[in-house]
């Protein structure tokens, strides 16, 4: 790949998890029990959901939405680092980079978008009871739930085209198992903060406000749920937010330390348990989460399955 004194990329390696071949096969097959438990997972919670007219509500139809995203993350990542492992190799081709760090991107923004909408969701069902089924109409859902994935295309191209905007005529190793923007930057060989400096500044404000929103949201549900007079009213509500706090605070945590921490303070290992954390743990927790935690869920999958794990308790 050698031209004149400059590289031309035209792939990219990603990391491989051992050079020993059954260590691979051992990294094939764990990585394929994740991804099969997490599309097993979420094909059951929007079946169950769709096919169970009882859940026909804003808040699973956002869970729905959510269950499509993780899918689709999940399905960005983990079966190209499967296939290196199974033909032993590291490679992706340069267009192959580009449309996981588009794709991945999108559906994880917009999961986060998403996760915005159902604090909403939650403020107005506890905060404003009277007006929930006005307010939380199914035309202001679709509108909510189609802005959340269009915010999240939006931002994920901007992202993508001012990375591989960038030329890359360096290293072609990437110090992890997907093309991830962080470690794509310290392969470019030009001023990357100058031509970040818009996406990163869109898209942190933007970040910033759904976060300060959720906060705000719940600092309003805690008030309204610590006035319900009855202690059985206030598990009621809070068991409806405690599914919902816990994807927030796993996404947002170990996205921060993904994308934020400095450069000087990540070493390999560190970047992959971050990655790891951050784009196989959602994916595969998310339907553990809300199926554990809501008898609706819990119902509609016991009749989906005929399964007396998901008996009510």
């Amino acid at each position: 790949m050698k031209m004149s004194n400059r590289t031309t990329v035209t792939e990219f390696l990603l990391l491989g998890f051992s050079d020993i071949r059954e260590l691979q096969i051992l990294h094939f097959v764990g990585f394929l029990v994740i991804y099969l438990a997490a599309l097993m997972g979420n094909l059951l919670i929007i079946t169950a959901i769709a096919l169970d007219h009882h859940l026909h509500t804003p808040m699973y139809f956002f869970l729905m939405n959510l269950s499509v995203l993780d899918l689709g993350s999940a399905s960005v990542t983990l079966p190209k680092s499967m296939l290196n492992s199974l033909m032993n190799t590291r490679s992706i081709s340069y267009a192959g980079c580009v449309a996981q760090v588009f794709f991945f991107l999108s559906f994880l923004l917009a999961d986060f978008y998403l996760l915005t909408v159902m604090a909403y969701d939650r403020y107005v069902a506890i905060c404003q009871s009277l007006h929930y089924e006005r307010v939380m109409n199914r035309r202001a859902c679709v509108q909510m739930a189609a802005g959340a994935w269009i915010s999240g295309i939006l931002s994920s191209a901007l992202h993508a085209g001012t990375t591989f905007a960038l030329p890359f005529c360096g290293d072609n190793e990437v110090d992890q198992f997907f093309c991830e923007i962080p470690q794509l930057l310290k392969l470019t060989c030009s001023d990357t903060y100058q031509s970040e400096t818009g996406a990163i500044a869109f898209s942190a404000l933007l970040d910033l406000g759904c976060f300060v929103f959720i906060v705000v949201s719940y600092v309003q549900i805690f008030r309204a749920v610590l006035r319900i007079p009855s202690e059985q009213g206030r598990h009621k509500a809070f068991s409806t937010c405690i599914p919902h706090l816990t994807m927030v605070s796993l996404l947002i945590s170990t996205g921060i330390f993904a994308y934020v921490k400095p450069s000087s303070s990540s070493t390999p290992g560190l970047n992959l348990v971050v990655a790891v954390l951050y784009s196989l743990v959602p994916p595969l927790i998310n339907p553990v989460i809300y199926s554990m935690r809501n008898k609706e869920i819990k119902g509609a999958l016991r009749k989906l399955t005929g399964c007396r794990l998901f008996t009510h308790n």
